[in-house]
């Protein structure tokens, strides 16, 4: 009797290896869940940032109020008429000095000497 109930218990803890353990065992499917979530985290932020994206570029196709915004930010281009102020902390480095933006006119321009 005791043999047998020592058989029954080898053979149940055989049984539960691959339940847990195995290749598709309940820890490998914690982990995959786990994993599956953090993908589903990631793929909303880049979904986020593409709709950004699209919204931008949807932009630029159809007006001049992101391109005049972007030359102004990233460029620093100012219009003619415009005056251009800039307050700078008593330790900071100073900056690049802002360039025009020519004029649109179809004239060609002088030779430069």
């Amino acid at each position: 009797m005791r043999l047998l109930l020592i058989a029954l218990a080898l053979l149940t803890a055989a049984i539960q290896y691959p339940l847990w353990w195995g290749k598709g065992g309940w820890l490998r499917v914690h982990e995959l869940r786990k994993q599956i979530t953090e993908q589903h985290e990631v793929n909303a932020a880049l979904t986020a940032r593409n709709n950004a994206l699209a919204a931008e570029v949807q932009d630029l196709k159809s007006g001049t109020q992101a391109v005049e915004e972007r030359a102004r930010g990233e460029l620093g281009l100012i219009r003619e008429g415009e005056v251009f102020v800039q307050l700078l902390a008593p330790n900071e480095a100073r900056p690049q000095t802002p360039r025009r933006a020519a004029p649109a006119t179809n004239t060609p321009r002088p030779a430069q000497r």
